[in-house]
């Protein structure tokens, strides 16, 4: 057996300065013990060490002249990184407690430290020695009575050469720490507050700050301007909340709030620039992409505004710290979120606003789709409902604002000019006119007279778009929840209420009497009709209320629902009479505890992650490295059922299909299981409901990541060995979403003028052009030619609405293949108009 041999620590503690001779004992003897225990890194606890224990009780002046001879063995460590690390967690212990010194000694520790030295940048000082720790010994003494005039002139010194460095986090929160300690002793007015100019808000600060001169208020706001460089951290401290709350009041609110929504407003705004490098290396050129957005220090500093925004808060900036926090964390590729600590705090903050903040943070929960950023969203709301009494679901009904409106309305005057903010089909427009006649848009001369107020009117129409969004999606996602509502809460918060009044008056729901019985009601012209069109009396206040699903209801009375919402020419905001139903087939009543209904796809595996998540499913992308994933399914949670469904996919390992950051480009997929804590539940026990929303979900994935949707798949060489899959399934049987993509299309198509020309045959529309007849397929929306079913390659244009079907009616919305369905029967009924060349050489090719 062999000993390792003991490390002489002579060589570290050879200064032979008073301090340093005077506690190399203790040091050798503190060194020598963690030699002898064999701690390591992980191991180091410095209570548990004799040595430790010895000099922990000392006096002030004792451990300051530890401190000396602490950081001078430090300077001689070179490389010897484990003892400097260990010298390193004495010096920052000592640092925490109380220490005596005189101003020549705190002087000799600054030198010691290196913050003179012209080799090294202050960053980099700052990265060796713990200098803020320092300074905040310093700064506790200076709080007690003014330090030494000499040891104030070398920190004035310090704070001058500080200025020069904007774009290091470190060095900003040095110079705020030396301003407040040179302001403590009387010797700093004024605070000198700089920004980095990396980025356009930096910039627009540090023109902001050179405008202060000569306002009156110049102290109290570059003291406010400080306190937001030294955020840091999850969440604001107490003591910076009570210090951001007497900043803001030492301004003035009005004159805070003021700026805060300009500045909130500029960065929600604020672009992501995607800029393209090139380096070259060892005779080999790289290139890169660098998205950039703010400087790591101002990103800091917003952190700072966000925080010390709590008091001054009003809708217009909840709603820029909403969008901003979106933008924090959009997902960058290669690199993930872009600027997640920020996103965090704008999270934090809105959490601090109220019901406001509350319907913000309902619409974020939406928005994001990476399961950590919903997870921290959802605790900040469960704790404001906890706090309220009532359920996450309850409170997010009261926190919906309603804008102004009056069943989705709201007119306004400008003068002469009237506008009227409406939501049509889903859309918040904008109506203006003049003495009753309609005009295009706002007029030219309003934008000089009433410029504030036209900003406001606009930010509204957006905001009301992006509630109605999240609350069309809020609603749609519910189902699986099985959520009943009282009849006078259901009032109040959605039939009356003048946003979600728009998307209630186009949905069916089941209306619940307490002796069990039931009947479902649509509410049109002020009153409640069945789907015979019959009037049916109010609801009692004993009833409750559910969203109808077509699962529930027989064949008759759902096919009933939609004769009448296509006679009423009714958009509903999402799929609800025209809703896939999934029953049980008989081969999944024999598997009895998975179903294989939507196995053998293959899916483009971004696309597939995307839709999962923002679905509410949990997925982490599959890497081609050491099989580089933590599980291979996507999950649901279904806490109100205490269930988990499960929907199993595996990598494509093919032609090294992964991309540069070794992410599989597709995967295949498998089984569907629902599972509870004592394993597989067996098919039939899960409620009807749920496995049709579930498998609802599951077929949209399939249906819209599947590869045989993409009509250039097959051109641009795909994998070869999944060209049979393309082909069956751009061309085979259809899902349940195409059947019911069907059903719709042979109620639609005899009233087009594509009618006269087109008739559905089995799973296509057929098309009579003049120059060949064309079959397109109701899944994928791909074509063949007649007559040897020669395929035809039209890349639809996702990017704008069709002409031809921007005025045809659709019973629901969010079908983006119906609608590419309908446009390429438009253009295809008279192809001899058409002019792309790509598709004309296609056609006339035999």
């Amino acid at each position: 057996m062999t000993t390792k041999e003991k490390k002489s620590f002579a060589n570290i503690l050879r200064s032979t300065s008073p301090e340093a001779s005077e506690m190399r004992p203790v040091l050798e003897q503190f060194l020598t013990e963690i030699q002898d225990r064999n701690l390591g890194y992980w191991e180091l606890k410095l209570s548990d060490l004799l040595a430790y224990q010895t000099l922990k009780n000392q006096d002030p002046a004792y451990k300051g002249r530890l401190v000396l001879a602490t950081v001078e063995a430090m300077g001689s460590t070179a490389n010897e990184y484990a003892t400097r690390y260990q010298l390193d967690a004495l010096l920052q212990v000592l640092l925490r407690s109380t220490l005596a010194l005189p101003p020549t000694a705190w002087i000799k520790l600054f030198h010691l430290y290196g913050l003179e030295d012209s080799s090294k940048t202050l960053g980099q000082v700052l990265s060796l020695f713990p200098v803020l720790l320092t300074l905040g010994q310093l700064e506790k003494q200076a709080k007690k009575q003014p330090l030494a005039e000499e040891l104030l002139t070398y920190l004035s010194k310090l704070l001058a050469k500080s200025a020069a460095y904007t774009a290091d986090a470190g060095v900003v929160k040095l110079r705020a720490k030396l301003q407040e300690i040179l302001r403590l002793s009387g010797a700093e007015e004024l605070p000198t507050v700089v920004f980095a100019a990396d980025d356009a808000f930096g910039e627009a600060l540090n023109e902001f700050v050179r405008g202060l001169s000569a306002d009156p208020n110049a102290g109290p706001w570059l003291r406010l301007l400080q306190l937001w460089q030294q955020a840091s951290g999850g969440q604001p401290t107490a003591k910076f909340q009570k210090e951001a709350e007497a900043a803001v009041a030492a301004i003035g609110t009005p004159s805070v709030a003021e700026h805060y929504e300009v500045w909130l407003g500029a960065l929600a705004r604020l672009p992501v620039q995607e800029l393209n490098r090139t380096n070259n290396y060892a005779g080999q050129t790289y290139t890169y992409t660098e998205w950039h957005f703010l400087s790591q220090t101002n990103q800091d500093a917003v952190k700072g505004l966000l925080w010390t925004s709590v008091s001054v808060l009003n809708t217009a900036m909840l709603h820029f710290v909403a969008d901003l926090t979106a933008k924090c964390y959009r997902k960058i590729p290669a690199k993930g979120q872009l600027a997640p600590s920020l996103g965090n705090a704008g999270v934090w903050v809105l959490a601090q606003g109220g019901l406001p903040g509350v319907a913000q943070l309902s619409r974020l929960y939406g928005a994001v789709k990476q399961p950590n950023t919903q997870t921290l969203i959802g605790r900040y709301l469960e704790k404001a409902s906890l706090a309220l009494g009532m359920t996450p679901a309850e409170l997010e009904d009261m926190a919906v604002p309603d804008f102004g409106l009056i069943d989705g309305r709201s007119e306004q005057a400008f003068g002469d000019y009237q506008v009227v903010l409406v939501l049509v089909g889903g859309k918040a427009e904008l109506n203006w006119s003049k003495a009753g006649k309609p005009l295009k848009s706002a007029p030219a001369a309003l934008k000089s007279t009433h410029a504030e107020a036209l900003r406001h009117l606009k930010l509204t129409q957006v905001q009301v778009q992006q509630a109605y969004t999240a609350q069309r999606d809020r609603l749609d996602r519910s189902y699986i929840s099985g959520r009943c509502l009282a009849w006078p809460r259901f009032r109040r918060y959605y039939l009356e209420h003048g946003l979600m009044g728009r998307l209630t008056h186009a949905l069916i729901w089941r209306i619940h009497h307490p002796d069990g019985s039931f009947h479902d009601a649509l509410w049109q012209n002020n009153i409640w009709r069945n789907a015979q069109g019959q009037n049916l009396p109010e609801p009692a206040e004993a009833d409750t209320i559910q969203l109808w699903h077509p699962v529930l209801a027989s064949t008759d009375e759902v096919l009933a629902w939609r004769s009448w919402l296509d006679e009423q020419q009714l958009r509903q905001p999402f799929k609800q009479a025209y809703r896939e139903v999934y029953l049980l087939t008989p081969p999944e009543e024999h598997t009895r505890t998975y179903s294989n209904r939507m196995a053998a796809h293959v899916l483009r595996q971004h696309q597939f992650s995307a839709l999962a998540r923002g679905r509410g499913w949990t997925y982490r992308l599959m890497g081609a490295y050491d099989k580089g994933y933590e599980s291979d399914s996507t999950t649901l949670e279904l806490p109100a059922h205490g269930l988990q469904a499960q929907f199993w996919v595996s990598e494509v390992n093919a032609d090294q299909a992964w991309n540069d950051a070794g992410i599989w480009n597709y995967v295949s997929t498998d089984q569907v299981r629902f599972v509870n804590p004592h394993g597989a539940v067996p098919l039939p026990e899960v409620p009807p409901l749920v496995f049709s929303e579930v498998m609802r979900d599951v077929d949209l994935f399939v249906g819209v990541a599947s590869v045989g949707n993409d009509p250039l798949w097959r051109d641009n060489g795909g994998l070869v060995q999944y060209r049979n899959y393309w082909e069956s399934y751009s061309f085979g049987e259809l899902s349940e979403v195409a059947k019911t993509r069907k059903l719709a299309l042979e109620r639609l198509v005899p009233r087009l003028k594509i009618g006269r020309v087109s008739e559905i045959k089995d799973s296509f529309l057929e098309v009579r052009g003049h120059l060949r007849t064309y079959k397109i397929h109701l899944g994928s929306g791909n074509i063949l030619m007649t007559p040897n079913d020669q395929y035809l390659c039209i890349v639809p244009d996702r990017s704008a609405k069709s002409a031809g079907t921007a005025d045809v009616f659709l019973p629901f919305e969010g079908d983006a293949v119906l609608s590419i369905i309908l446009s390429k029967a438009l253009l295809l009924m008279d192809d001899d108009k058409i002019t792309d060349e790509t598709i004309v050489r296609q056609i006339k090719h035999r």
